[in-house]
């Protein structure tokens, strides 16, 4: 099994077998998942309401953007602590997410609204065409999408380091057509990235994965959700920012 998602790597579900009532399910990912998704919602509200009422968000921001990291990273290196770390990790990330999503607000009144019904509506679109489906998971589909992934990592750590020298990649970060279209192809990236992580959920739940891999599953589609959130967040700054 291959995802992009680096949180459900190949050797994700390469554990003991559980048995009984410790076997991992569809419906309790999905459970787990809601949970996580209303943890994120709480504290995004919080350091938005901070955000208008003119207080300084940079301690929250710098907070869940640090704490996030390292909480991944020890989630997908200790998956059994994934219970603890996944609910930890969705309230850090909200911290993060309603910081920037106050941020953009104020300069495109309407476009957080916007952001998470594409976010919703395309997660739910795309569950619908692979649960019909409507999409097959190939190896092929699953190689291709692994490596637009990677490329646009790749694109991201080098504009990155070149930040550090006062310069980044022209044009894909600004409201040209060439941005736009860079934009628009990172957020198919990402919303494709969500249909395997359906796929490699299932496998999990197939292989009989311990229940606690509900948790880590629920941790594999916060991540591609936030991203595939944050990308349509910007794709709308630029096509705002052209009127």
């Amino acid at each position: 099994m291959r995802t992009a998602n680096p949180a459900l790597s190949d050797k994700a579900f390469q554990i003991p077998q559980a048995t009984g009532e410790a076997t991992m399910t569809i419906n309790g990912t999905v459970s787990k998942t809601g949970i996580a998704l209303l943890l994120l919602l709480m504290s995004a509200s919080w350091t938005w309401q901070q955000a208008y009422a003119g207080a300084d968000i940079s301690a929250p921001l710098i907070l869940g953007l640090l704490g996030g990291l390292i909480c991944a990273f020890v989630t997908i290196f200790k998956k059994t602590w994934a219970p603890i770390t996944t609910p930890i990790y969705a309230l850090l990330e909200g911290l993060v997410l309603g910081g920037i999503s106050a941020i953009f607000e104020r300069s495109y009144p309407g476009i957080v609204i916007q952001a998470v019904g594409l976010t919703f509506g395309t997660l739910f679109a795309l569950l619908l065409a692979y649960q019909s489906g409507m999409i097959k998971v190939t190896e092929n589909f699953k190689m291709g999408i692994v490596a637009a992934t990677g490329g646009i990592f790749l694109v991201y750590l080098v504009n990155f380091i070149m930040g550090f020298f006062g310069a980044r990649i022209p044009f894909i970060h600004e409201s040209g057509w060439l941005g736009i279209g860079f934009s628009l192809f990172v957020v198919v990236i990402a919303a494709l990235n969500l249909v395997l992580d359906f796929d490699f959920i299932e496998k999990g739940a197939e292989h009989g994965a311990p229940k606690y891999m509900e948790w880590y599953g629920a941790f594999g589609l916060m991540v591609t959700l936030i991203w595939l959130y944050l990308e349509i967040l910007r794709l709308l700054a630029k096509l705002q920012s052209r009127r």
